[in-house]
């Protein structure tokens, strides 16, 4: 284990380092140590939290504020009263976070504080919701470490959303969001978002925490686990004896190096199986031990390396050493070192979401951006990278368009004239459709496209280098943007403001066709560069490009080059040397026009 230890730390060294290389780029740091208490029976927890927090920033900071989201789940909480409001909630929830309202106090969320003190002297505290506001006894100054200890009372609520006991298939602990969570700070201010039931953003930090439960529970999540043989349950190493305590608990010791969130879950009946992955990492897999479809969860399990390789090639090497997958929570959703995953599904939608979970350990768990603000950052990039491991480990077959069903869900929302800008807060979108299409299906769209624009070998080119640029980092729109432009060495603002901060659509046309003169338009207000596709009477064909005059540069391509369109211009014409047949705009129908009828034109005899 000490080796895990040491890897944590290196790559915190060299966060610092890269940091210290870039004056104008800083980000706090958290020491979290906790002592867990649980009580299976009332599943109520006592908890104590000593945290260290470091101030990188330039900014003397007079308050701090935590999150405390298990308060969410309480009658008239702001999440219940979103989703009351909301004219489509996602039906996939809906219901159980509705009954919110039903739920009597025993079975309720919340977290109690019940003492908080800076450096050993209590502080003025106000809990607001699912927000604690600390008003400090004195200002924590640019580079200065100060410790708050909380000790409080948590509640583990039925099983709504996300975090709760007892899920639908009977898991008795799905532990998410469960203790005093620090707040992000960066150079846009504090991020003291009340939890209205969408994505989160944390602070970098290590993590100690021991946990205190009934000897019959298995515990799996994020970190290392520090005292195996003290525990069993499969974590140990069964060529030394066991030393197991007496009495009716175990005690859980975990250690998390670098992470910006802790995950756990724990049920009296897990079966733990461990597979060794790629780079020596180690899969654990817990699952409820009657599971109806153990021939299915064995295959996701084996999915599960292949993928794992996968995505190392494909982004960069997974950094952590351990990775669980664990039967809990209320559908899949993905954390630290793991994922709470349902497990009663078909094999296709095991698989698939395993997928999609484990490519936000890329997209998120290490790429951190702001999920509230960027939702599309981590949930569109992972729809790309898992639509793309569908299809080449999966289908075993190249698809067309691996990416269609993210195409039709965009077109849709176009089509029902219910848009709203990607740069939209996750929690202010006035229909839950939208948003949900926008976070994963119009962000994966982001990517396809500026495959499109600078060619498929500068995209992949440009994510491996996002990964290399800003792992452990908080990377925001213009860092992915940035890391594009040095990789083609094209201008790329353009197409991030039109695809994310606008509702513009693309629609080009053919216009008309005279003789051997081709007329194209745009109709939508998003420009884009043009690939045409041009067969002619004889039977031959030919492909021509043209680069948007923005750009300031141009795809690497074998196509025949013509002169640049200007935004400006709605129309462009430009002569072929033979008889014309028929035209077509983006035969491989990866720009997202809107209006595809008017993309090919034939031309009567």
């Amino acid at each position: 284990m000490k080796k895990h230890i040491l890897t944590g730390l290196l790559c915190t060294l060299g966060i610092v380092i890269n940091a210290q290389s870039n004056s104008n780029y800083w980000q706090q740091h958290v020491d979290y140590t906790m002592d867990i208490d649980m009580n299976v029976e009332n599943y109520q927890y006592d908890g104590k939290q000593k945290l260290v927090y470091t101030n990188n920033s330039p900014d003397e900071l007079n308050v701090v504020f935590y999150h405390l989201y298990p308060n969410a789940f309480q009658p008239n909480s702001e999440m219940y009263k979103h989703y009351t409001t909301l004219p489509d909630p996602d039906r996939r929830f809906a219901k159980s976070v509705l009954n919110i309202s039903n739920l009597r106090p025993e079975e309720q969320g919340f977290i109690k504080i019940n003492s908080l003190k800076q450096n050993k002297k209590a502080v003025k505290f106000e809990v607001i919701g699912t927000v604690l506001k600390v008003t400090l006894n004195k200002a924590i100054k640019p580079n200065e470490s100060v410790t708050f200890d909380i000790n409080f009372l948590g509640q583990v609520p039925v099983q709504t959303r996300r975090s709760g006991r007892n899920n639908k298939e009977g898991i008795a602990l799905s532990m998410s969001q469960w203790y005093p969570k620090m707040a992000e700070y960066d150079v846009e201010g504090w991020h003291a978002d009340p939890y209205i039931n969408h994505e989160f953003h944390g602070v970098w930090g290590d993590f100690d925490i021991t946990f205190h439960i009934d000897k019959e529970y298995t515990i799996g999540g994020t970190g290392y686990l520090q005292n195996p043989q003290e525990v069993g349950h499969g974590y140990e190493d069964k060529t030394k004896p066991l030393k197991l305590p007496k009495g009716n608990k175990l005690k859980w010791h975990f250690k998390a190096p670098n992470v910006h969130d802790f995950t756990w879950a724990a049920d009296d009946e897990y079966a733990h199986d461990i597979l060794k992955g790629p780079n020596d990492v180690d899969l654990h897999f817990l699952y409820k031990k009657d599971i109806k479809n153990t021939d299915d969860w064995k295959l996701m399990e084996n999915m599960t390396i292949k993928t794992m390789e996968y995505f190392n090639e494909l982004i960069g090497e997974y950094p952590y050493k351990q990775y669980s997958i664990i039967q809990a929570g209320d559908g899949g959703m993905e954390y630290g070192m793991s994922t709470l995953i349902t497990a009663n599904r078909s094999l296709g939608s095991l698989i698939g979401v395993m997928q999609h979970e484990l490519a936000h350990s890329w997209f998120q768990f290490v790429l951190a951006t702001n999920e509230s603000k960027h939702a599309w950052m981590d949930e569109g990039f992972a729809t790309y990278v898992d639509s793309k491991a569908w299809s080449d480990l999966v289908l075993e077959t190249k698809q067309e368009n691996p990416y269609a069903g993210s195409y039709r869900s965009y077109f849709n929302v176009v089509n029902l004239d219910r848009q709203e800008p990607l740069s939209t807060h996750i929690d202010r979108y006035s229909r839950e459709r939208t948003a949900s299409s926008n976070a994963y299906q119009k962000g994966c769209l982001f990517l396809t496209q500026l495959g499109y624009i600078m060619g498929q070998d500068n995209l992949d080119k440009t994510l491996k280098k996002y990964y290399q640029d800003f792992k452990f980092k908080h990377p925001t729109p213009n860092d992915i943007k940035r890391t594009a432009e040095k990789v083609s060495g094209m201008q790329l603002e353009w197409y991030l403001n039109e695809w994310t901060k606008t509702t513009h659509t693309i629609d080009y046309g053919v216009k008309v066709v005279v003789n051997k003169s081709i007329t194209l338009e745009r109709i939508g207000r998003m420009p884009m560069p043009i690939d045409i596709s041009v067969t002619y009477v004889d039977g031959t064909k030919e492909v021509f490009y043209i680069p948007l005059r923005m750009m300031l540069g141009e795809k690497p391509t074998s196509a025949t080059k013509l002169e640049n369109w200007a935004w400006t211009h709605p129309t462009y014409t430009f002569k072929v040397s033979k008889t014309i047949k028929s035209v077509e705009i983006d035969s491989s129908q990866i720009m997202a026009d809107v209006d595809r009828k008017n993309n090919y034109l034939e031309i009567e005899e």
